[in-house]
């Protein structure tokens, strides 16, 4: 059949869309993004926030009112917006045939051939079943880049969070595994391999009775065709020594790492039942910058939780200036349904969520643009990601720059490149959070 994917939310959940994808073409169905011409409308949906869980809501109504006009006439609601709410979709949007659970992705060929034979049922499984791994995928991100998750689930339980009600527990993802996956990747072309979970520092915890993402590091990098090699999602307090020799020692891995920190303020982050405080994490940003000078750092934070104070916010606020992250996100508080945080006392108007985020975005924004000008002069390897169109140019990534998340640079030049090369590039500006630069006479970029 003809199948149209919608995927929404986190790359986590596009990993678990390809591999759907890839179960599907496996048994012969074919996809289109023509929602005309679609029989099958799969939405793949999140519900982390707020606003992504009414984007998911909103989706789903639209395939379902797209069923009445179009040739689709089964419309599927998979991943956490499907787990979480069940019920509530059956009751609601009748228009949702079938309803795949989070851990019951692989399920995906079989509910449409038995939706064929008009025996249509959901898909729901344990949210702590063993993670749905080592699929054939289909990479959705241009061939040159790839995410893996190495981890489903979480067992941290911060009081804002749902992931945990709708993934389940901490469970790795076995090594042997991972590693098959990544030399499946790498033979297909990949180069950049981005590492996701909930939390990738706990790798190996429930399986090896250790953190064993240094020996996974390692393991990877053994892989011919991978040139670079992204950790995201590193929860600060879980960061090794070893894990950092790892990182400064291994030639393919970015000194790059996404370390979301929620807030600075010791008060709110005991709220939040995070595991650091303040000064632990002054000690482990100075930590990483001293062991690894030109380390990227980026986090993300939590403006407007629920008892935060003005004097809060400042606290955060001079946090901010005095650690200077390269790249940081802000996002206001969402009360989610059935986490603690939602019942707590003292939930902050939301008018005063939105302009403490202002700031703060308004002061990274100096902070990212004088760090970018300060890059002028400087020589870095860099993956190309496209042309631009009618120009001598080209757009691309430097290590300090995660897919969709971080700044871009423009390449001027009238050499002929493609997508996925590297390139060594001259920094001769920059534009906001972007760079511009120049070819090098030497681009013999070796794993």
């Amino acid at each position: 059949m003809k199948i149209l994917f919608i995927s929404l939310g986190c790359d986590k959940n596009l990993v678990d869309t390809e591999m759907m994808l890839g179960i599907l073409s496996q048994r012969g169905h074919t996809f289109t993004d023509d929602e005309q011409e679609a029989e099958v409308i799969v939405v793949n949906t999140c519900c982390f926030i707020g606003d992504a869980k009414e984007e998911s809501i909103n989706t789903l109504l639209q395939m379902g009112e797209l069923k009445k006009t179009a040739k689709a006439k089964l419309l599927i609601a998979a991943g956490c917006l499907a787990q979480r709410y069940h019920d509530e979709i059956r009751t609601e949007i009748p228009e949702v045939d079938v309803i795949i659970g989070t851990m019951a992705i692989d399920k995906i060929a079989d509910a449409i051939d038995a939706w064929e034979q008009k025996k249509q049922s959901d898909y729901m499984a344990d949210i702590n079943a063993v993670p749905v791994a080592g699929k054939k995928r289909l990479v959705t991100t241009g061939g040159h880049f790839a995410y893996m998750k190495i981890a489903e689930g979480c067992e941290k339980h911060c009081t804002y969070c749902i992931i945990p009600k709708v993934r389940g527990n901490y469970r790795s993802i076995p090594m042997e595994t991972l590693v098959r996956e990544a030399q499946t990747l790498a033979a297909e072309g990949v180069k950049e391999l981005i590492l996701v979970a909930q939390e990738t520092t706990l790798y190996g915890v429930d399986l090896y009775g250790e953190k064993t993402l240094p020996k996974l590091l390692k393991e990877l990098a053994a892989i011919p065709g991978l040139y670079w090699i992204r950790i995201l999602y590193c929860y600060p307090e879980e960061i090794t020594p070893e894990l950092v020799e790892t990182i400064k020692n291994e030639k393919k891995i970015c000194h790059y790492l996404d370390i979301p920190i929620q807030h600075a303020s010791d008060v709110i982050l005991k709220r939040m039942g995070r595991r650091t405080n303040q000064e632990q994490l002054r000690e482990k940003i100075a930590y990483l910058r001293q062991e690894i000078p030109d380390i990227c750092l980026r986090t993300t934070l939590i403006t407007g939780f629920p008892g935060e104070t003005q004097e809060d916010h400042e606290e955060l606020y001079r946090f901010v200036n005095e650690m200077e992250f390269d790249r940081l996100g802000v996002f206001p508080y969402s009360p989610e349904e059935d986490t603690p945080a939602a019942s707590f006392p003292d939930q902050v108007p939301e008018e005063v969520k939105s302009g403490r985020q202002a700031e703060l975005m308004e002061l990274q924004q100096e902070i990212a643009f004088e760090k970018a000008q300060n890059m002028k002069g400087r020589k870095v390897w860099a993956m190309i990601e496209g042309k631009v169109a009618d120009e001598n140019a080209y757009v691309g990534r430097t290590y300090k720059d995660a897919p969709n998340v971080d700044g871009l640079i423009f390449i001027n030049t009238a050499t002929e490149l493609m997508t996925g090369d590297f390139v060594q590039v001259t920094i001769t500006g920059s534009y906001e959070y972007d760079l511009i630069g120049e070819l090098t006479d030497e681009n013999e970029f070796t794993e």
